[in-house]
């Protein structure tokens, strides 16, 4: 029997998909260089609800208020109309809204709040600059 020798297709790897956690520490780098035009974005800051945590603490912050489906960050700034800017960030690639996040994005808009969902960071960099030109 002969055997004939296997050919591999050699490609170039896929770059990593950055993660929620790297497209929101992106953006909030960018919200610290630009809080000198938008001195609202010294205001950003985020809402750690979902983080994965060890179940002792996980615990202790479920009872100190933690709760499913909050979004990730908040802009406490009024305009549009709206209270604040409510921003769920998600991975260019992947990541979906949970049923709770649903509910909680209808609770927030039917309250008078702008809420987003941004794939990636510079997504949400567009709608923040969006928000605050009104």
């Amino acid at each position: 029997m002969t055997r004939h020798p296997t050919t591999f297709k050699l490609t170039a790897p896929k770059p990593p998909v950055p993660t929620e956690y790297d497209e929101q520490a992106a953006l909030i780098e960018w919200a610290d260089l630009a809080s000198r035009k938008y001195p609202e974005l010294k205001w950003l800051h985020s809402i750690p609800n979902g983080a994965h945590t060890h179940i002792v603490t996980a615990m202790k912050l479920k009872k100190s208020g933690v709760r499913k489906g909050i979004p990730d960050l908040e802009l406490p700034a009024a305009r549009k109309g709206y209270h604040a800017l409510y921003i769920e960030m998600k991975r260019i690639k992947g990541g979906r809204v949970d049923p709770e996040q649903v509910a909680c994005h209808a609770y927030l808009r039917d309250a008078g709040y702008h809420v987003v969902v941004c794939k990636g960071w510079e997504a949400a960099k567009a709608e923040i600059l969006d928000y605050l030109k009104g």
